[in-house]
């Protein structure tokens, strides 16, 4: 099955950008941590409401590490065009930056030196960031939505296919050598459309969204815990409370670990519309709850 959250994504993994109009607005009425936003608790709530959650479609949201920068796609209502979207904090106050197209958008490595654009990256300098380069063989043929990286420098990723059946690699950092990707283990790599994975820090769990028997319709949150020999353990669905008979994707923990952000599709499932994929966020205690004791 086709949605616009992978569309999107595909896109967005080819690191097409327009050659685009800048414009910044003034935000200064949104204050404190979140963009101002009251914390949810267990149940899911639309995150920034007529902010950044909207009638339309976003994707993609997600904080840097230091909490002080947020990013997310989005697609306006009045002229349907796609812009990639920043705020960032100054001051305790949250500022808009809106580019019109597509950027990438980024995943921070933990320490926040790398930023990862699936198969490309950046590298902090003292200037800033460095030109954008490429990780290289075998990682340039492989089409990557989404690349994670945790504190030991173990990148997890999906490789996109057209006939859904979508697989996770991973690759190690051994020795300060970078290991062959291989696929993970067939508890995660079952079912179609695995994509778009999230590795802890310390690697003690790994989330992701995909379809398989037992869920709850179309594609789900699914997490899966490191077990004591080092195997990955069995997918667990997330649950009614998270999931729903749409389609559930894009999952990002804060780098706070405090909250789960994701992208839920809103449009009628029945006549396949994908107009309107909204940005949710829950307490992340779900991952305590669920973690094996």
């Amino acid at each position: 099955m086709k949605s616009i959250y992978r569309s999107i994504s595909l896109l967005v993994s080819a690191l097409i950008i327009s050659s685009a109009a800048y414009a910044q607005n003034d935000l200064s009425v949104l204050e404190g941590p979140y963009l101002g936003q009251k914390a949810p608790g267990l149940t899911p709530e639309p995150f920034a409401p007529g902010i950044v959650t909207t009638k339309g479609w976003e994707v993609g949201a997600r904080f840097s590490p230091s909490m002080d920068e947020f990013y997310f796609i989005r697609k306006r209502l009045d002229n349907g065009k796609i812009e990639s979207v920043t705020y960032k904090q100054d001051n305790n106050r949250w500022f808009e930056t809106v580019v019109a197209g597509r950027e990438p958008l980024p995943f921070f490595s933990p320490d926040g030196r790398t930023i990862h654009f699936g198969k490309r990256y950046k590298e902090r300098t003292k200037e800033g960031w460095s030109e954008i380069k490429s990780l290289g063989a075998p990682y340039e043929d492989i089409f990557i939505m989404g690349l994670t990286v945790s504190n030991k420098g173990t990148y997890i990723f999906d490789e996109a296919t057209r006939e859904g059946n979508g697989v996770l690699r991973y690759s190690q950092l051994i020795n300060g050598k970078r290991a062959a990707p291989k696929p993970l283990d067939k508890v995660i790599n079952t079912g179609k459309w695995n994509a778009h994975p999230l590795i802890a820090p310390d690697e003690s769990y790994i989330l992701w969204d995909g379809e398989r028997e037992g869920g709850y319709g179309d594609n789900d949150l699914y997490i899966s815990f490191r077990q004591q020999d080092g195997s990955w353990g069995e997918a667990i669905n997330l649950g009614d409370k998270i999931n729903t008979a749409a389609e559930e994707g894009g999952p990002m923990i804060t780098p706070d670990g405090k909250y789960l952000f994701f992208g839920r599709n809103m449009g009628p499932m029945e006549s396949g519309d994908y107009s309107n994929m909204d940005t949710f966020w829950v307490d992340a205690q779900f991952i305590e709850d669920l973690r094996p004791k």
